[in-house]
C-alpha cells in the first residue's frame, strides 16, 4: 500500500504555522509544525516520508539557510518556499538551490493545496524507487521473494549463493515467466558486487544499430547515459534476451570479454529466452562465447515442477491482489487446489500472478471461480479433476498444508482462533504444523 505522505510546516509565526496545517488537515495531509528551522531539521532524515513547507524571513536560520540543509541532506526532498511580497527574487534563488516551488504571501489556499499534491506524489515516486533499489541490493530481502520449499527452489536459492560469490561471468535460462531476471538480481545481490552498478539491458527490445549503441556507444553528446559496458564498468552487465545478439555483436561482446581477461572486472549474467522448440542459446551463440558466457549456468525450474510451491505462491499473490482492491482474498476448495497443482502452467509464474489477481477481481464481484480461469487458460484443462500421474494423499496433504497456512496468516498466529476455525484439537493441529514445517513465530504480528 502507499506510504502516507506528511507535510512538515516550518515558519516562526504560530498564526501562520496553524493557519497552512489545519487548512492541508482539511485536504486530507499528516501535517506536523516546527517554530524554527533548527527544530525542524532534528525531525527530517533523508528519507522523510513527506515534503516540507517553509517560510524564507525567520529568526535564527533563516529558509536559505534551512534549504540548503535540507538539499545537502537529501536532494530529492521537495521543499515549498513561502516569500513575502518583493522577494521574489530570494524565491528565484532558491529554486536554483533546489527547491520544489515557491508561494508568494498572501497565497491562496488552493494553489498551496494543488503545489502539495504535485510535490508530496513526487516524494513518493521517489522514496518507493529507493526502497526498490534497496531491495534489489539486500541479498536477504530479495532471496525471501525466490519463494518456496520444494526441492528445486532449495536447489536453486544454493546454486545462487554458490555462483554469486564466483568471478565468471553466468547463463541463466529456463521457460518464460519463471523469474530469470529476479535470479539475476539476486546473483548481484549476494555477491561481492552488490554494491556495484547493475546494469540490464534488453537485447530484443531495440533494433541493430540502437543495440550496437546502447552497449558499446559512441554515445552523442545530449545522451544522458554511458554506454553499457562503462556504465556497468566494475559491477554487473545483465543481457535478456542475449540469443537476439546479430553475430556482429556477439563478436564485440566477444572481444569486450576477453579484454577484460580472467577474472574480468565486470560480470556479465546472460538470461537466455528462447521459445524455439527444440533450440538452445548454444545453437544460436557462436561457440567461443557461449563457453564463455555459460561458465557458469542456472536453469530455472518451470512452475509445474514445484509442487506445492504453487499454492504458497497462489495465496502470496492472492492476499496482495486482495489488499489493493480493498477486498477478502478468494477461498481456495480442495477441487481448485487439486487443478491449481495440475494445472501445465506454459506462462510459469507469471501466467499464476495473472490468475490471482483475476481470481480477486472475480470474487470481488462474488461471481466465477478459480477452476473457471484455469478452464480459459487451458482449453484442454476437464472440469473434474482426476489424480491420475500423483497419490490422492499427497493433493489432500497440500491442501491441508495450505489450510492450515491461510488460517494462521488470517489469525496472526493465534493458535486458539485456528483450532475454532478448523475444529481441531490442539495437540492434532501441533502435530499437522510440525509435519509441515509451519511455525507459529513465522504468523505473529
Amino acid at each position: 500500500m502507499a506510504q502516507a505522505m506528511k507535510i512538515a510546516i516550518v515558519d516562526d509565526e504560530q498564526d501562520m504555522r496553524q493557519s497552512i496545517s489545519q487548512w492541508l488537515a482539511l485536504s486530507g495531509y499528516d501535517t506536523e509544525t516546527f517554530a524554527s528551522a533548527e527544530d525542524a531539521l532534528k525531525a527530517l532524515g533523508p528519507d522523510y516520508p513527506g515534503i516540507v513547507i517553509s517560510d524564507i524571513k525567520m529568526p535564527g536560520m533563516d529558509g536559505m539557510q534551512f534549504l540548503k540543509k535540507l538539499m545537502g541532506s537529501d536532494s530529492s526532498l521537495p521543499v515549498i518556499m513561502i516569500t513575502g511580497h518583493g522577494d521574489v527574487p530570494m524565491a528565484v534563488e532558491a529554486m536554483r538551490v533546489g527547491a520544489f516551488d515557491f508561494l508568494e504571501k498572501p497565497f491562496n489556499p488552493d494553489r498551496m493545496s494543488e503545489l502539495a499534491k504535485r510535490a508530496t506524489g513526487a516524494r513518493r515516486l521517489t522514496l518507493d524507487t529507493r526502497a526498490l533499489r534497496r531491495e534489489l541490493s539486500d541479498g536477504g530481502q530479495i532471496m525471501k521473494k525466490l519463494i518456496g520449499t520444494s526441492p528445486v527452489m532449495d536447489r536453486l536459492r544454493e546454486d545462487i549463493l554458490d555462483l554469486g560469490q564466483a568471478d565468471g561471468h553466468v547463463l541463466i535460462d529456463g521457460e518464460t515467466g519463471t523469474g530469470k531476471t529476479l535470479v539475476a538480481h539476486a546473483l548481484h545481490a549476494v555477491g561481492s558486487r552488490a554494491g556495484k552498478k547493475f546494469v540490464l539491458v534488453s537485447c530484443a527490445a531495440l533494433e541493430e544499430e540502437a543495440l550496437a549503441k546502447r552497449l558499446f556507444g559512441p554515445m552523442q553528446p545530449e545522451d544522458s547515459m554511458l554506454p553499457a559496458v562503462e556504465e556497468a564498468r566494475g559491477g554487473t552487465l545483465v543481457l535478456e534476451d542475449v540469443e537476439a545478439l546479430s553475430e556482429p555483436l556477439q563478436a564485440k561482446l566477444l572481444s569486450f570479454i576477453n579484454e577484460q581477461g580472467i577474472p574480468g572486472e565486470t560480470r556479465i549474467i546472460a538470461i537466455s529466452n528462447l521459445q524455439e522448440a527444440g533450440k538452445t542459446s548454444e545453437d544460436v551463440l557462436r561457440a567461443d562465447l557461449f563457453y564463455r558466457l555459460a561458465a557458469l549456468r542456472i536453469t530455472v525450474p518451470p512452475l509445474r515442477q514445484r509442487g506445492e510451491d504453487i499454492l504458497t505462491l497462489f495465496t502470496r499473490l492472492s492476499e496482495q491482489f486482495s489488499e489493493e482492491y480493498g477486498c477478502d482474498a478468494p477461498q481456495v476448495t480442495a477441487q481448485e487446489a487439486a487443478q491449481l497443482l495440475q494445472a501445465p502452467w506454459p506462462g510459469n509464474v507469471r501466467q499464476l500472478i495473472n490468475v490471482a489477481e483475476r481470481a480477486v477481481l472475480q470474487s470481488r464481484r462474488g461471481s466465477g471461480t478459480i477452476a473457471s480461469l484455469l478452464m480459459s487458460d487451458h482449453e484442454d484443462m476437464q472440469p473434474v479433476m482426476t489424480t491420475e500421474g500423483k497419490p490422492l494423499k499427497e493433493y489432500v496433504e497440500a491442501f491441508e498444508r495450505m489450510l492450515i497456512d491461510n488460517t494462521m496468516r488470517r489469525h496472526k498466529g493465534s493458535i486458539a482462533s485456528v483450532m475454532d476455525e478448523l475444529c481441531l484439537p490442539r495437540r492434532t493441529l501441533n502435530e499437522k504444523m510440525a509435519k509441515y514445517g509451519l511455525q507459529r513465530s513465522d504468523y505473529l504480528g
